[in-house]
């Protein structure tokens, strides 16, 4: 019998060939399809990066024109999931209901063709058109109001700043807000992908893969992270405040939120961008308190903890980079998931061209040959 060994949260075990990402965690690089984070964030838009991720290439200029006009034209949801939004508790977290969402998005799209190239392509769109309308439409829900209609005049992101705030964002604001899509677009075998592959691999629909996902990305050691650095930074208050927190923490051995990667040992790459986005933000618009109690944390860790690989990751400027654009803090995951779609889908069409059903083994450590008692001596 072969012996297996046993890695808590498999770590360091593949569960996949793909060449989708690429990430060196000690160099600070991360590349899609090749291409560095760095060059995507310059003279990328979400969009496009999408249709790279997806389709393993760059598109051309009609490729890329037809792409955007197919997602623009499927923006809308239909009435019967709206009004299914409307049911939803205004208590309830946005990730349980783009989670419900998603999966509802099944019951109309769902023929499970997955042969059909048509097929993939028309799931492709409808999840990266769809999911942010969710999203924005849930935020007004909740708070009483009826959904925004999407503007076919506005791009891919603009289009969600304008319905989620019922105004049209300022260039800036939509530029950097599709940076951020970009960043968090894809990133090699993280938990909520590997949920999509595993999803995948039973030949299911597309929209249960992304449910699958969603579901995975809501839990706070993923996607929910940035939330929790937001509500730190205002616990700590004051820029004086910080050496005696992360003191108190490593005393603690508790976990600094944003801090820390189980890839990278270096700055991760998508920091040091939201991070340059955030100064740009706060120049144009007003400065923010926060980030100076930021910059003072990223000082203090590096200098105690920086001998041990432990830095800013993606999460750490993320929601400072949100707040600004007037994102309320339980929305930051959603649009986390907004831009991961675009990997989770990426994979899901790799994992169908050479699809293995997911069947890992275990490490039995239970009772052997026990009996059963009856219930009445128990």
């Amino acid at each position: 019998m072969m012996v297996c060994e046993f890695k808590p949260g498999l770590d360091g075990i593949p569960a996949a060939q793909s060449s989708i990402s690429r990430v060196d965690g000690h160099a600070g690089i991360l590349e899609y399809r090749g291409i560095r984070i760095e060059e995507l964030a310059e003279k990328s838009t979400f969009l496009e990066t999408a249709y790279l991720l997806i389709w393993g290439e760059l598109p051309t200029s009609e490729e890329l024109a037809a792409f955007e006009s197919e997602v623009r034209n499927h923006r809308r949801i239909k009435y019967r999931i709206s009004d299914m939004m409307k049911c939803f508790p205004e208590s309830g977290h946005p990730m349980d209901a783009l989670q419900a969402s998603a999966a509802a998005l099944g019951l109309f799209y769902s023929r499970r063709d997955l042969n059909n190239p048509i097929y993939i392509r028309d799931a492709v769109v409808r999840l990266i058109a769809k999911i942010p309308t969710m999203v924005a439409a849930f935020q007004l829900m909740r708070n009483g109001d009826d959904a925004v209609r999407p503007r076919d005049d506005l791009d891919y992101s603009a289009n969600f700043l304008y319905m989620l705030n019922e105004s049209a964002p300022e260039a800036l604001a939509a530029r950097i807000f599709d940076i951020c899509l970009i960043l968090h677009a894809e990133h090699t075998m993280n938990a909520s992908t590997f949920s999509a592959r595993v999803t995948a691999s039973t030949l299911t629909d597309p929209y249960a893969v992304v449910a699958s996902a969603v579901g995975t990305l809501g839990g706070p050691l993923h996607g929910g992270a940035n939330e929790e650095v937001i509500q730190m930074l205002e616990a700590i208050g004051s820029v004086e405040n910080v050496r005696p927190y992360v003191e108190d923490c490593i005393d603690r051995k508790a976990k600094i939120m944003g801090f820390g990667h189980r890839v990278y040992k270096v700055k991760d790459p998508r920091a040091t961008i939201l991070q340059n986005m955030a100064e740009q933000l706060f120049d144009q618009f007003k400065p923010d308190k926060y980030y100076d109690i930021a910059q003072e944390m990223e000082r203090v860790v590096e200098e105690k903890l920086g001998h041990k690989g432990i830095y800013p990751n993606v999460d750490f400027y993320s929601g400072l980079v949100y707040t600004k654009l007037g994102i309320p803090t339980d929305l930051f995951t959603p649009i986390f998931a907004i831009a991961r779609v675009a990997g989770w889908l990426a994979h899901w069409k790799e994992q169908l061209e050479e699809n293995r059903i997911y069947r890992p083994t275990q490490v039995y450590n239970g009772k052997h040959s026990a009996p059963y008692i009856p219930i009445e001596k128990r």
